[in-house]
């Protein structure tokens, strides 16, 4: 109880963890909450819930609890997938990809990822897993980062038709980025205009200060 109250003045570390995928990982006690995160930033609950929350509420809560099949590349410590589950009452299936054994350990006893029960966890490159699955689905999030780094696989024209072609009509894809400087600003310019028409595509920027969200829906 008394790191609890302590932590509503200054955040209270639990537990330092190091990965050899993700450097360090760290569970905080920060305003009576836990939140997962690595060196430099947030990886689970904090700003990124917030983030990727708002992303789902632009999509629509109800449309959402119509879905069937999600995707979820990049769990971290799974707040995203708390969301769908507890927030949103999502129970149609939720595939979870995540790269980093000792990230979904820490999920899991920590923050109640295993007791999900309509989520099952890969522990997959997101890459190798999107070229493996004969799955469709009806929301794909994208929400993968090394710290602050985000793969440059993500970007490329291979991995995007990929994901269109996994994305069933009048689906959307979620994309949650990171945007520090011009230079990752002028890739997600780039990366808007790799879209047909076939997609409407909405990009909401400064989501929180470095984060910029892109929802995608397929058309046709």
């Amino acid at each position: 109880m008394f790191k609890k109250i302590l932590s509503y003045f200054i955040p209270v570390n639990l537990l330092r963890k190091d990965s050899e995928v993700s450097q360090r990982l760290e569970v905080t006690l920060n305003y009576g909450k836990l939140v997962l995160d690595s060196k430099n930033t947030n990886y689970s609950y904090g700003s990124l819930q917030r983030i990727l929350r708002k992303g789902l509420h632009y999509i629509g809560f109800e449309r959402i609890r119509g879905f069937s099949n999600i995707l979820v590349l990049g769990v971290a410590g799974g707040s995203v997938i708390k969301t769908l589950s507890e927030d949103i009452g999502y129970k149609g299936k939720i595939t979870g990809v995540e790269i980093d054994p000792k990230v979904i350990e820490l999920a899991n006893t920590y923050f109640g990822l295993a007791d999900v029960p309509n989520c099952t966890i890969v522990i997959d490159d997101a890459f190798e897993f999107v070229l493996k699955t004969k799955d469709r689905y009806d929301l794909i999030i994208i929400d993968i980062f090394k710290d602050t780094l985000m793969p440059n696989f993500l970007f490329e024209e291979f991995f995007i038709n990929r994901i269109n072609f996994l994305l069933k009509v009048n689906g959307f894809i979620l994309f949650n980025t990171m945007t520090l400087t011009q230079k990752d600003k002028d890739r997600n310019t780039a990366y808007r205009e790799k879209f047909s028409k076939d997609y409407s595509v909405r990009m909401y920027p400064k989501v929180e200060d470095h984060n910029e969200l892109f929802t995608i829906k397929k058309l046709k």
